[in-house]
């Protein structure tokens, strides 16, 4: 089931060059440009923005902007506090560990 399958092997004998084609210009006809077809009509409905439509597309993009920014500015705070607090604990311990030794 998972062993490979190998297309045959090409039998054909190998190619020889070809001989050499004397080539003669055919005579110069005049014809006349083939029409050029129309573009296909699309069946997909389009979509018009009435200014009402403008205005509450521009509040939603607006909106998840701040969103977006928020949840930012949230997550970078939590970073900083984390990281303060973390040094303030390591201060902590080592005035523990300081006074330990001393003792």
């Amino acid at each position: 089931m998972f062993t490979p399958k190998y297309p045959p092997q090409d039998t054909a004998p190998p190619a020889t060059a070809p001989a050499p084609t004397v080539h003669t210009p055919a005579p110069l006809v005049q014809s006349t440009p083939a029409p050029v077809p129309a573009a296909p009509v699309s069946n997909r409905p389009t979509v018009q923005l009435t200014p009402g439509s403008a205005l509450a597309l521009a509040a939603g993009g607006g909106a998840v902007v701040l969103v977006v920014g928020a949840v930012l500015v949230s997550l970078l705070l939590a970073v900083a506090i984390t990281g303060v607090s973390v040094a303030v604990v390591a201060v902590v311990l080592r005035l523990l560990i300081k006074d330990l030794h001393k003792h």
